[in-house]
């Protein structure tokens, strides 16, 4: 990439459309969740068949960050929360809110030399909007919780803690599932506790 800012496109997606990028969407998150926090072993295969539950859901939608020259540099999905694992749903419900009424913001990944051009805006910008037109109340997502003394932390680690709360969310004390998923090194897959973000979207 050139000095220069480049000239990024955020199409968006929905339904079959999700289908002719789902080679991009793994290859993305295979390379984007291998680094700190989620250290994340991906499958290839694994992640076609995860990310083509969006072309099925009538209210899911993805945002790509395209160049100029084509290349899916970055994307965003979300869906209705009722659409994804069952223990998200179940969280919300045991803290009281009906999970009908979330829009589950679900993977934001972006190659790292994009980061810092307002691409993580405009990737929530479009999720809310499809959050709202839904009819969606709230607008939700989640994050790996790891130890503050992981031996894979990066000694220059910032997390998103900031980011996502000039965004207007807030961290939901108790709010939290669990995904499993092998990290790098393991040979099986281990449960990682979820922390939930929410924030009102009307």
């Amino acid at each position: 990439m050139s000095d220069q800012t480049p000239t990024l496109s955020f199409p968006v997606l929905k339904g079959e459309e999700i289908k002719t990028v789902l080679d991009d969407l793994a290859r993305l998150r295979i390379v984007v969740f291998r680094a700190f926090p989620y250290l994340y072993e991906g499958d290839e295969d694994y992640e076609r068949r995860y990310l083509a539950t969006y072309s099925e859901s009538p209210g899911a939608m993805t945002v790509l960050a395209r160049t100029a020259e084509g290349e899916i540099v970055g994307a965003a999905t979300a869906a209705p929360l009722g659409d994804h694992q069952p223990q998200l749903s179940q969280a919300f419900a045991d803290h009281g809110i009906d999970p009908a009424g979330v829009f589950y913001l679900a993977e934001s990944v972006l190659l790292p030399e994009y980061r810092g051009l307002g691409v993580g805006h405009r990737f929530f910008d479009a999720r809310e909007a499809a959050g709202r037109d839904g009819g969606y109340r709230t607008a939700a997502f989640c994050g790996v919780v790891r130890p503050a003394d992981h031996p894979a932390r990066p000694v220059d680690y910032r997390p998103l803690d900031g980011f996502w709360q000039k965004r207007g969310y807030r961290r939901v004390e108790g709010l939290v599932s669990h995904m499993s998923w092998r990290d790098i090194g393991e040979t099986d897959e281990s449960e990682k506790p979820m922390q939930f973000w929410t924030q009102p979207l009307d």
